[in-house]
């Protein structure tokens, strides 16, 4: 299998993930898929291969050091691209997952930064927390007033 192809497979293997998260984000199969692990682990095993698969010990004396040019070499190498590719849609996918049920337990809405997330995870984040912020502060939130509500209501 060359990298190219592993680099094209799991780029399209996190889309339907993303595709659920976003348009289908209240379908009970939406849910079902998101509770498991098994993308993450698949994933990652992938990353595990293309990082051994990359190691050499030119690569291994430049991710060793703290220099940012020796670690650009790394990068630098299709191998190495292709690693740190897996690393970001490994990490992202895991964020915009914890966005999702973030906004799936609170009712925050999450569209605009499981968005970000895809496309930029650390803006995504970023997005996630300050929307949380600002409903918690200043805007009402569903599941919280039927909380409220249900307890006024049982006094």
């Amino acid at each position: 299998m060359t990298i190219d192809l592993i680099f094209n497979g799991a780029n399209l293997f996190v889309l339907p993930f993303w595709a659920l998260i976003i348009f289908l984000p209240n379908w009970k199969v939406t849910r079902k898929i998101m509770e498991s692990f098994i993308p993450f682990i698949l994933l990652v095993a992938v990353y595990l291969y293309l990082l051994i698969s990359s190691l050499t010990p030119e690569s291994i004396a430049a991710l060793s050091s703290s220099t940012l040019s020796d670690i650009a070499k790394f990068f630098g190498e299709e191998s190495g691209a292709a690693t740190g590719w897996v690393h970001f849609l490994v990490m992202d996918l895991f964020v915009g997952r914890w966005i999702y049920w973030e906004g799936q337990r609170t009712g925050v809405w999450t569209f605009h930064s499981i968005i970000l997330c895809l496309f930029a995870g650390p803006l995504g984040l970023l997005s996630h927390i300050l929307t949380s912020w600002i409903s918690q502060n200043f805007l009402s939130n569903p599941k919280e007033n039927t909380t409220s509500k249900s307890t006024v209501e049982g006094v």
